[in-house]
């Protein structure tokens, strides 16, 4: 949930000011979490029927063509320009260790920038080889502490280092445009910090769901868990650091600090590990969405070897486009990750007051969600963690009825 976008937090602020900088904070908070409920909601809000996936959601609103064709784009943008953004992020702060670390001392201070960025993604061509959600728990949680870690460090060093005399809390700009501009500009930097509605359909699909134990249970407990940590990060950070440098502050706080060089030094590395694990959480349902194309469009067999290429490939491509467009491509995708940011809580609002005046025919008695990625093995020994439409229905959708509402319709299947 905490986003490398809490150390742009401060500059946000410089552009807002004291009192609509705290208003956008405490409303974007309240607005992010109220999206996530719904998306929490409408994880089983249909009977006998779990939406795994962010697209199968957006079919069911908006029909089954027009559905993926809204959402999918959207989706894709999203995880795609984050990953870059991620990228090109990492690149900059395993810059900034080796400028810190070195100081003057070493030769190959001149190391420019695509060669970091080719550092952080090497590791990516391991990682991405990591099967599902369930496999990268390690990776998610190491970068959950790493982000706690390097936000609370910001604003301790920022304590440390007290407000100067000269320190002005003024906006930034001083031309009317500019103070457009600024405005919205924070308020893109500030949504750009929130982060986790575009994956919580994955993750509240690996947990079981029965009638008595719905999934949406203990998922709402960990985001109110989740939604905590990011408060207690992301506003002290905001505030304090914005309370000691005043419109003097960079878009990276980090950046802004240079002592005591050792813990800057430290910071800058807790954020090229969360940065990979932010960078595989993002990256896993598109792998998904292209080895799903693979097999159902072009006939492939899930296979390890079929992993491995197409993700090898889309971290090539991905790699490739942020090499020929360094100098544009992170803005460009902040602002297309803000854009939909918003778009999907519009769609989630829309979708969900939909639903409350809404009819249901009938009441289901049990529904149990197996593991979306259980191992499936097939008749020439090759083992899979993919499930087609198919076996999703037949596996996880296992609904039960009263009798008196059987009627010859009903695949058998699903009617015990």
């Amino acid at each position: 949930m905490v986003g490398a976008g809490v150390l742009g937090l401060p500059y946000a602020m410089s552009e807002l000011g004291w009192e609509v900088g705290i208003a956008v904070l405490l409303l974007s908070w309240i607005i992010t979490l109220y999206t996530l409920w719904q998306m929490v909601e409408m994880h089983e809000m249909v009977p006998g029927k779990r939406f795994d996936r962010y697209h199968e959601l957006g079919q069911h609103a908006f029909g089954e063509k027009l559905g993926i064709w809204i959402v999918a784009p959207q989706q894709l943008v999203v995880e795609v320009g984050l990953n870059i953004v991620y990228m090109v992020t990492g690149g900059q702060s395993l810059q900034k260790f080796h400028d810190v670390i070195c100081d003057d001392k070493c030769k190959s201070k001149d190391i420019k920038l695509p060669y970091f960025i080719m550092i952080f993604a090497s590791c990516h061509f391991v990682l991405s080889q990591l099967p599902n959600f369930h496999s990268i728990s390690g990776v998610s949680l190491a970068a959950a502490v790493m982000s706690l870690c390097y936000s609370t460090i910001a604003w301790i060093a920022s304590v440390q280092k007290g407000k100067p005399a000269d320190v002005h809390y003024g906006l930034r700009s001083t031309t009317t445009p500019g103070k457009v501009f600024g405005f919205f500009g924070a308020l893109g930097d500030v949504a750009f910090a929130y982060a986790g509605h575009n994956v919580v359909l994955q993750i509240q699909a690996t947990i079981p769901s029965m009638s008595d134990k719905p999934s949406k249970k203990p998922m709402w407990k960990g985001v109110v868990v989740a939604y905590i940590i990011v408060a207690v990060c992301y506003f002290p950070a905001a505030l304090v650091c914005y309370w000691a440098f005043g419109n003097g502050v960079d878009e990276n706080i980090l950046v802004t600090l240079r002592k005591p060089k050792w813990l800057i030094a430290l910071a800058n590395m807790m954020v090229v590990v969360h940065l990979i694990g932010s960078y595989q959480v993002y990256a896993m349902p598109v792998f998904d969405m292209i080895e799903t194309v693979l097999v159902r469009k072009f006939g492939f067999r899930p296979s390890l070897m079929l992993r491995l290429i197409a993700r090898s490939v889309r971290l090539c491509r991905v790699h490739s486009v942020r090499s020929h467009h360094l100098p544009v491509l992170q803005c460009t995708a902040q602002l297309l990750w803000r854009i939909c940011l918003h778009t999907d809580d519009v769609f989630s609002s829309l979708h969900h007051v939909a639903h409350n005046i809404q009819t249901q025919n009938f009441q289901h008695l049990m529904v149990y969600q197996l593991d979306l990625h259980c191992p499936r093995c097939f008749a020439d020994g090759t083992v899979t963690d993919r499930w087609t439409s198919a076996d999703h229905l037949e596996s996880q959708d296992i609904l039960l009825l009263p009798v008196n509402m059987i009627n010859s319709t009903q695949n058998p299947r699903f009617v015990s």
